[in-house]
């Protein structure tokens, strides 16, 4: 679905991402991971738009995507879920949600789909008529997410989701993007939860100094011991592989 070939990104003369490359199947959850100033925002601002690189490529579905407006990649099926969430927060819960789909022409449909998300998120749901800037850290977050999905996008991109969040928070989190891949969502995660991410992920690359220095499945990355060390803190912080979750979680309450 999205793919990503030499990609160089400037900020002045500062190099930010340094010939990045990697790919997203559909259906896939695919996570970027490392150090703060790794480049993992940067590829997905320039995945959106936001940014423009100074050379590689970015194709969706073999089309290159490079110079397109954020918007126009909206309606192409990509949505993004900014680092801090962006919520509005002197709206209700339920306009956030509405806004969501401005790029959508089904608006019957639209408004079905508010409903849903409200029971599919029942936190949002008791809240719907509150501003979205009196919701708990997570609320907003299941908040941006939801926003997110209501457009319905073929590739989810979320940049932090579990930051500044409780534990018990970041479970909930995770469990929400488990469930959209068992429902045969396809997700760009970016975390600096690097245990987290890698267990989730169908694919993980690991970036530091805007370079992949390694790719593979949990499996793959945790045989790696320098990789094990410099990111998860040695053997005893690596993560488990966790079988695939389905049981659902995206009605989760923070």
């Amino acid at each position: 679905m999205l793919r990503v070939d030499d990609l160089v990104v400037r900020y002045g003369r500062s190099p930010a991402l340094r010939g990045v490359s990697f790919r997203v199947d559909e259906g896939q959850v695919v996570s970027l991971v490392g150090p703060n100033g790794a480049g993992k925002t940067t590829s997905l601002k320039a995945i959106v738009g936001l940014v423009a690189p100074a050379s590689g490529s970015i194709t969706v579905d073999g089309e290159s995507v490079l110079g397109r407006r954020p918007e126009a990649l909206l309606r192409r099926g990509l949505s993004l879920v900014p680092e801090g969430r962006h919520i509005f927060g002197t709206l209700t819960v339920e306009e956030n949600l509405r806004l969501g789909g401005t790029a959508r022409k089904d608006k019957r449909a639209l408004r079905a789909d508010v409903r849903e998300f409200m029971e599919r998120f029942p936190a949002l749901g008791r809240r719907q008529n509150s501003p979205a800037g009196k919701l708990s850290g997570g609320e907003q977050q299941q908040l941006a997410i939801a926003r997110a999905l209501i457009a319905k996008p073929r590739l989810l991109m979320l940049d932090e989701p579990s930051l500044g969040l409780a534990p018990l928070i970041v479970e909930q989190i995770f469990d929400i993007v488990a469930q959209l891949r068992a429902e045969g969502g396809t997700v760009l995660l970016v975390e600096q939860n690097a245990a987290k991410a890698v267990a989730l992920a169908d694919v993980s690359y690991v970036l530091q100094s805007g370079e992949v220095v390694m790719s593979g499945t949990a499996d793959e990355i945790l045989a790696s011991d320098d990789i094990v060390d410099s990111y998860f803190g040695g053997r005893s912080g690596s993560p488990e592989t966790p079988a695939p979750d389905a049981s659902g979680g995206t009605g989760a309450d923070a």
